[in-house]
């Protein structure tokens, strides 16, 4: 199980384990959250990805454990703590008789803004999701998209450091889910934490900076994304026209360490070369002088559903090794 550490952690979890009656749901999950991540947390449904959340939240408390926000304690201050998180659970619930501005307000009163900060609290709050030219909207009228939207105004209306989102995309059509994406990238801009919760992997990968992968309520792996395997390593995916023998030999010899290829694609081939670009172009031109028919060669950058998969993959053979 690789691991992402950082001394710059806003989010602190340690040994942190919860009981369901009859059932255990997280079994001593540690994690660093580095300020300014986007987190996806992923996993199979039942895998302990809400009950992570609401404990990170304040909203559950764990059997053991700890949790820290920002450097407050969520168990020993969690009115101190929550002024530095918003939370959308996955089901969320709107005042459907309450206009835009008035849902806004609760919510920004509920969190301690008063005075002259409110009103502006508000303002910015629905501004940022597209949603200032409703405010006298009724939220029962709202579309589901824009209900999504005013719930994640809702828990943004206080200026949060963290914001945990659980399947904030569910139910959305293609539109809303890139405004979502949008919205979640301008937020990382603006310096703030998210923890994202969803099963659309392909979309989370948009805006993810690091991946936390939950299986069984344990954790599987924990990641930075985009980083490279090794320091001075570059990770090449080359697809040949058609197939090749390599000449005995070739690809030691090129100091390259072959990697498995992708399924379903026998014509591509994926290695780790030492040189960074240097290598990569001593390789290529190996290659062409050996004979490959390369159709493409380029730096390859695992997917978010990648990582997913390769660390399931190997977590299911160490319980069965």
């Amino acid at each position: 199980m690789s691991s992402a550490h950082t001394d710059d952690a806003v989010i602190e979890v340690e040994g942190l384990v919860f009981d369901y009656p009859g059932k255990r749901a997280l079994y001593g999950v540690s994690i660093r959250v580095p300020r300014g991540a986007v987190l996806a947390l992923v996993g199979p449904n039942g895998a302990g990805k809400s009950t992570l959340m609401r404990a990170i939240a304040g909203l559950d408390e764990p059997l053991e454990g700890r949790v820290r926000v920002a450097g407050v304690s969520v168990l020993d201050e969690p009115r101190r703590a929550q002024r530095h998180l918003g939370y959308l659970g996955d089901f969320f619930g709107l005042y459907d008789e309450l206009s835009v501005r008035r849902c806004l307000l609760h919510a920004a009163s509920v969190r301690a803004v008063a005075g002259a900060a409110l009103h502006t609290a508000v303002e910015r709050a629905a501004r940022r999701v597209g949603l200032a030219d409703r405010m006298d909207t009724p939220a029962g009228s709202l579309s589901r998209g824009l209900r999504q939207r005013l719930a994640i105004a809702q828990a943004l209306v206080h200026e949060p450091q963290v914001v945990l989102l659980d399947e904030p995309a569910a139910g959305l059509d293609p539109e809303a889910r890139a405004s979502l994406s949008a919205l979640f990238r301008a937020l990382q801009a603006e310096g703030r934490t998210l923890v994202v919760s969803s099963h659309i992997l392909a979309e989370l990968e948009e805006y993810s900076t690091h991946m936390l992968a939950l299986r069984d309520g344990r954790v599987v792996q924990f990641t930075e994304l985009g980083a490279a395997p090794t320091a001075g390593v570059q990770r090449l995916r080359i697809r040949l026209a058609h197939p090749w023998q390599p000449p005995p030999g070739f690809w030691r010899g090129q100091g390259a360490g072959l990697r498995a290829g992708e399924p379903g694609q026998p014509l591509v081939i994926r290695v780790d070369m030492p040189g960074r670009d240097e290598g990569a172009a001593r390789l290529l031109r190996a290659l062409v002088e050996a004979g490959a028919p390369v159709a493409e060669f380029a730096v390859h950058h695992e997917s978010l559903q990648e990582s997913y998969l390769r660390a399931t993959r190997a977590a299911a053979q160490e319980v069965t090794a």
